[in-house]
């Protein structure tokens, strides 16, 4: 019979299950109790040039649902690091998913640079994101943008996908173009937005 430590583990957990449980806990985090769509993963991982992509970087993976799909199309010489702030995720994904290109990072998308750096990697050919900017405070929500363009090659583009349109004047005013789609097959329609610096 296992253990009460064990039945607790998010390693034992269900993904819709541990991603609902921390949406109550941490919902400034999440920004939404249910992961992306296949509908809005597709649309999203149909703007990357695969064959180019070498480095590639996401926030907020959660429990996988974009990272597996990103591991089934990338290069095998490629390589993807995900930032977390959320423990139990960290400790998912570790435990589930196992591939030598994939790197998972506990940290804060605030220091992509020198989590990059510290990864040993280049410059990030695209950085993919649907952490809630819109629930974060405006000086975070800056710093973020403004490192991630950093974090960019020349050629590199930043895919982010949102409920609202809050995010979209601190893009513009942080990447010279920011094309902008709507998705509509999603639980909580999606906007999108792909950023080049």
């Amino acid at each position: 019979m296992p253990s009460q430590a064990a039945k607790k583990s998010p390693t034992h957990s269900s993904p819709a299950i541990l991603f609902a449980r921390n949406f109550l806990k941490y919902p400034a985090m999440l920004g939404s109790a249910i992961p992306s769509s296949p509908f809005l993963v597709n649309h999203l991982l149909n703007q990357i040039d695969w064959e180019r992509a070498r480095v590639l970087v996401e926030y907020g993976p959660g429990v996988g649902t974009i990272t597996r799909e990103m591991l089934k199309r990338m290069r095998h010489d490629a390589t993807l690091v995900v930032i977390e702030t959320n423990d139990e995720f960290v400790e998912y994904l570790g435990d589930n998913l196992h591939d030598p290109r994939l790197h998972v990072v506990h940290g804060s998308a605030v220091n992509v640079g020198r989590i990059l750096a510290e990864q040993g990697v280049a410059p990030a050919d695209y950085i993919l994101s649907g952490i809630p900017y819109s629930l974060m405070p405006d000086s975070l929500r800056r710093e973020i943008l403004s490192e991630s363009r950093k974090a960019l090659k020349s050629r590199g583009s930043m895919l982010v996908f949102q409920y609202t349109r809050t995010i979209l004047p601190y893009l513009q005013s942080c990447f010279s173009s920011v094309r902008q789609g709507f998705h509509i097959f999603n639980i909580l329609p999606a906007r999108i937005f792909h950023c080049t610096p």
